[in-house]
């Protein structure tokens, strides 16, 4: 599978590297004192001193609002469980705690949604049939 590239903007380098290095377990790949580059679960994300992001509006999924913009992976679901127990003892706050949803439906899926340090919104997943990812 090809790997995927997300460029985003934060306020401290330092701050960052802890966050995603420290608390998320990304891999830290080159860096300047402008940018750093995170191995997220395989993709490469870029983190640039600049404005930082902010939840520019709530879309309604399955009911329930979610941030928009965010960006994060679609994990195996052993995995997922693992990084949400990961991040609850790291002390992470959820915007939406790991949960379920659209039971019993296409596209049945484990969720979570968090702010890094400078409010860029994160989710991820796991589906429960990894060939429904794109279920209608």
């Amino acid at each position: 599978m090809p790997h995927f590239h997300y460029a985003f903007a934060i306020t401290d380098i330092a701050r960052a590297r802890d966050f995603y290095v420290g608390r998320l377990g990304c891999r830290e790949g080159r860096s300047t004192e402008h940018w750093i580059d995170f191995d997220l679960f395989g993709h490469q994300l870029s983190a640039h001193l600049g404005e930082a992001g902010h939840v520019a509006c709530l879309g309604k999924v399955d009911g329930r609002d979610v941030p928009i913009p965010h960006f994060g992976a679609i994990l195996p679901s052993d995995e997922f469980w693992a990084f949400a127990k990961r991040l609850e003892t790291a002390g992470i706050e959820f915007l939406i705690a790991p949960e379920l949803r659209f039971v019993g439906q296409p596209g049945e899926q484990a969720t979570m949604f968090f702010l890094d340090p400078d409010r860029n919104a994160l989710e991820f997943k796991a589906f429960t049939r990894p060939d429904e990812v794109f279920a209608r």
